[in-house]
């Protein structure tokens, strides 16, 4: 494996940190967080929102983030993201052949209306830096508070970063998994 700008902590040591600084003990077994870590009090606060994002206080359709974090990762060449979000989906039951769809969602015939519409904005701010209002006209019809408005906005935030860290930091897959599920294919 080539040299990371930032070394893995042990997984051990990732531990320890992890539960100093009272985070959930599966993170300090990811890649991203033992390189994450090594700044603890970014760490903690990035952490924190993905656990909302994910877990806690989340109001988007866990299927409709899913899919918008499976386009970043497609669109950026994001092997980690796409990977372990891959993991995720497939543990939601979102079907195999919608998660491949967001490769090329605009000839997919099998994605919903607010799939399609989530996908636009995500491509809009990858494109743009924001979401059009063509596609804001789109999501209105299919997100339905404020909360989830806020939520799509942060989201599509959230995950560009991750992608961009994820590769900034080259950070690797952990041990045993394999890339670019089910298929291997990865972006041009």
């Amino acid at each position: 494996m080539p040299e990371l700008p930032v070394p893995l902590l042990s997984e051990e040591q990732a531990a320890r940190r992890a539960e100093a600084l009272g985070l959930n003990a599966r993170y300090a077994g990811l890649s991203v967080f033992r390189i994450l870590l090594q700044n603890e009090p970014v760490a903690r606060e990035l952490a924190s929102t993905v656990t909302t994002l994910l877990f806690t206080g989340n109001s988007l359709d866990g299927r409709l983030r899913e899919l918008l974090i499976m386009r970043i990762a497609w669109q950026t060449g994001s092997v980690y993201e796409w990977t372990q979000h891959w993991r995720i989906a497939r543990g939601m039951d979102i079907p195999v052949q919608d998660l491949l769809a967001v490769r090329d969602w605009q000839a997919s015939q099998i994605l919903s209306g607010a799939d399609r519409a989530v996908l636009q904005a995500t491509d809009d701010t990858l494109e743009h830096g924001f979401i059009q209002p063509e596609a804001w006209a789109a999501c209105g019809e299919h997100l339905e508070t404020e909360a989830e408005r806020v939520e799509l906005v942060i989201a599509i935030g959230n995950w560009i970063m991750f992608s961009q860290l994820l590769r900034s930091l080259a950070v690797p897959l952990e041990e045993g998994v394999d890339a670019w599920p089910p298929d291997g294919k990865a972006p041009r």
